[in-house]
């Protein structure tokens, strides 16, 4: 990790005609590159060079796409930023190209295992871990103080058992519970308590008087297995204040640590393994260095036989076209076309369009603007032909490569693939963020050195390496997937959960509230 100090810049495609710096800091107006360019002002680390000289209504090129187009002159060794361009529209989705170039099948790899936890379900466990669901945020901190409690007095007796969450949310009442959006949140709380490292114990705490009673967060065919009486406390029911509702829900909790405190882990095929990527706190580096890292390394998932979930439906509305051509069927292609389309009409009911992505912070990292954005964002996806496309809060229980339609927001994307299965989860960042998640480990993968030096107590793995010519994005792809199956299988800790750096859960709730 040793700071380059000759300028560079770091060119994607041959087609390109702007680079980006790659050079910690940032370049000096004047700096002279390898191959004669000069640069004619001061441009900040990860930020675009012109390499030729563009005039106004030019297209500006990067990752062999058109990201923008001039709105005045620009010469070349100039500073190409967001205020020099105008995005070009987002592809017509009726016009994309559905599965006309799917990619072959890679080899399969084969031997890699790791050590997790079986279900009921046939699922697979990374964690052990005691969920405690509830119905409706009235009961929040009722069950927030419990699990302090049981944290305490608890949980020590039993050393098998990783953690306690507490599934809390400001959902349940107050909201149209019967509106077409309403199922989003329902079914992402219902999977969430079905997770796989929950181990088939689910736990459900009820005020008694919400709208989403129980039966209606489980479902009718979940509710009858759980057993009400041993899986369902009702605070209403309460005859002697809060001090009987809190000793209920810990007697309750206890009796579930005591099954979960049985489970062992054993030898699990990778292909057990549902791994989430996500990018958060991203530059104009994570497309060149993380996120290909990240895709290299979700091709032998794929290989392996795992389940490998990309998401954030704004951050690749813009590569719709390139994504539907990969799909491994027309009515794949069809499905994914679908997402979009429903969240295109989400966003012109809420004034809102997809130029509200990127944040101030991805602009200060040199992505100009959504379309540059989603260009990176799709290299987590690798290479492998898109399998299955899943909506909000559905549970995937497909191999290979899946969309999982989500907002692009860190929080609710996490949740929503947390209720889709997965049990790792693979996160970029080229600004950085302390992000977590308590249900599953989040290896944090840094797009530049820098970053990694400044946090080398947050960031699992620096793919910077890759811009310094210390590391190829596949001997860094290899890293992040063997790191996957030590993670997976307890030997290792991500920082996050070294610290026990858990962000809360965040409901996409698309309905309306009354």
């Amino acid at each position: 990790m040793t700071p380059i100090t000759e300028p560079r810049l770091i060119r994607v495609h041959v087609k390109d005609n702007v680079a980006v710096v790659v050079n910690e800091g940032g370049l000096p107006s004047g700096a002279r590159l390898a191959s004669g360019l000069e640069l004619r002002e001061a441009i900040p680390e990860a930020h675009k060079v012109a390499l030729a000289d563009l005039a106004q209504g030019d297209a500006i090129v990067r990752y062999g796409v058109t990201i923008g187009y001039t709105n005045r002159a620009i010469a070349r060794g100039s500073w190409v930023h967001e205020g020099l361009m105008t995005a070009p529209d987002a592809p017509p989705l009726a016009d994309c190209p559905l599965a006309t170039a799917t990619p072959e099948a890679l080899a399969p790899l084969e031997g890699y295992t790791f050590e997790g936890y079986r279900n009921p379900d046939g699922s697979t466990g990374t964690k052990n871990i005691l969920g405690i669901s509830t119905t409706v945020q009235c009961v929040a901190p009722t069950v927030e103080h419990a699990v302090r409690r049981i944290k305490a007095e608890i949980l020590p007796r039993f050393p098998h058992v990783d953690d306690v969450v507490a599934i809390t949310h400001p959902y349940g009442c107050g909201v149209a519970i019967d509106a077409p959006g309403a199922a989003i949140p329902i079914r992402t709380l219902r999977n969430l308590a079905l997770h796989p490292n929950f181990g088939g114990e689910v736990m459900v705490v009820s005020l008694g008087c919400e709208k989403m009673q129980p039966v209606r967060l489980m479902g009718a065919n979940e509710l009858p297995v759980l057993d009400e009486k041993a899986s369902v406390a009702v605070l209403q029911d309460a005859t002697h204040g809060f001090g009987e509702m809190v000793a209920t829900i810990m007697a309750m909790a206890e009796k579930k640590l005591e099954k979960l405190n049985r489970r062992r882990r054993v030898t699990c095929p990778a292909s057990d393994l549902v791994v989430g990527l996500q990018c958060g706190g991203s530059d104009a580096m994570s497309g060149v260095t993380a996120n290909p890292a990240v895709g290299f390394a979700a091709d032998l998932l794929v290989r392996a036989g795992a389940t490998v979930m990309f998401s954030e439906v704004t951050e690749v509305r813009d590569a719709a076209h390139l994504l539907t051509a990969r799909a491994a069927a027309p009515e794949i292609a069809q499905n994914f076309v679908r997402e979009m389309a429903w969240y295109d009409e989400y966003l012109r009911q809420g004034g809102a369009d997809r130029a509200a992505n990127p944040t101030p912070g991805n602009k200060r990292g040199g992505l100009a603007n959504v379309v540059e954005k989603a260009m990176g964002s799709i290299a987590k996806a690798g290479s492998t032909a898109l399998v299955g496309v899943a909506g909000p809060g559905e549970r995937v229980t497909q191999k290979g490569l899946i969309f999982a339609a989500t907002p692009a927001s860190d929080f609710i994307c996490g949740t929503l693939q947390l209720a889709a299965g997965m049990n790792m989860h693979i996160f970029t960042t080229g600004r950085g963020t302390p992000y977590g998640l308590a249900m599953s480990p989040v290896i944090k993968v840094a797009s530049n050195s820098g970053l990694a030096r400044r946090w080398p107590d947050l960031i699992d793995i620096d793919a910077g390496r890759i811009a310094t010519a210390e590391a190829t994005v596949e001997e860094v792809g290899w890293e992040i997937f063997l790191l996957v199956l030590e993670i997976a299988s307890g030997r290792k800790k991500v920082w996050a959960d070294h610290w026990g750096l858990h962000n809360e859960f965040a409901l996409f709730n698309p309905g309306p509230v009354t």
